[in-house]
């Protein structure tokens, strides 16, 4: 005889508050990592421009998408089913008495990063992947659009993370099960991206989870990640011998 388990399906409110953020993350950050994988959106690119062109207007309409897909979608799937959460209630807010607490983590954690990340930009590994604008030239309106690129995606990976995936579930998990969870979706996220950044996150995104909490707002992780990504990026050009910056005018002179 065909039998199965009794299965209670009752739906609580507090089964909203872990369900719509682990699939809302799920969902929107296959989105993007999808979408920025996709041949089809990459070939769109480069059959329309020419290298150097396509490969940094790709590269920044991914940083683009991501800011839409990780912070603006989310945030407002989570404010249709979960109205009682404020902007606030997910880390994007001015906290006062906490400033000077995220001030003084954001500029140590940035002392200290910005060396280490100064280093590993030199290696050969690094520099097969970074900067990810392969462009062989780069002018100023390409490092600016670059920079402010990773500024917007870096502002909806951590409304994501740090925000829609961590606040809401340390009522029904608690402060260390809202962490674990957090930190196990985010490490995940890196597999991509090899072993030696998939283990790094697991110790970083703990700490950045417990800043963030300590602080209330998301502030700290967003601005020591745009710290790392600014400096991977420069230094990453800097270094990487098929590359080179030239300014403007010099870039005139070598059209006529």
């Amino acid at each position: 005889m065909y039998e199965t388990l009794d299965i209670n399906l009752s739906w609580k409110n507090e089964d909203l508050k872990v369900f719509l953020p682990i699939m809302t993350t799920v969902v929107f950050f296959s989105m993007y990592w999808f979408t920025a994988q996709s041949k089809k959106v990459k070939n769109y690119f480069y059959e329309k421009y020419d290298f150097d062109e396509a490969s940094y207007k790709h590269i920044v309409f991914t940083k683009v998408f991501g800011f839409i897909s990780m912070g603006i979608f989310p945030l407002i799937i989570c404010f249709l089913f979960m109205t009682n959460f404020s902007l606030e209630a997910y880390g994007l807010s001015y906290i006062g008495k906490t400033t000077l607490f995220s001030l003084s983590w954001i500029i140590g954690l940035s002392i200290l990063i910005i060396p280490l990340a100064y280093r590993s930009a030199r290696k050969p590994k690094n520099l097969v992947n970074y900067p990810q604008i392969r462009s062989k030239v780069w002018t100023s309106k390409m490092v600016l659009l670059n920079l402010l690129g990773w500024s917007l995606y870096l502002f909806g990976y951590e409304i994501l993370f740090r925000g829609i995936l961590l606040f809401p579930l340390i009522e029904p998990f608690g402060v260390w099960g809202a962490i674990g969870v957090n930190t196990a979706l985010y490490a995940t996220s890196h597999i991509p991206k090899g072993f030696d950044e998939t283990i790094g996150a697991i110790p970083l995104g703990i700490i950045f989870c417990l800043l963030t909490l300590a602080s209330g707002t998301i502030w700290i992780a967003f601005f020591v990640h745009v710290t790392m990504a600014f400096t991977n990026t420069l230094t990453a050009l800097k270094f990487n011998p098929k590359m080179n910056y030239i300014k403007k005018n010099k870039l005139n002179n070598l059209d006529k």
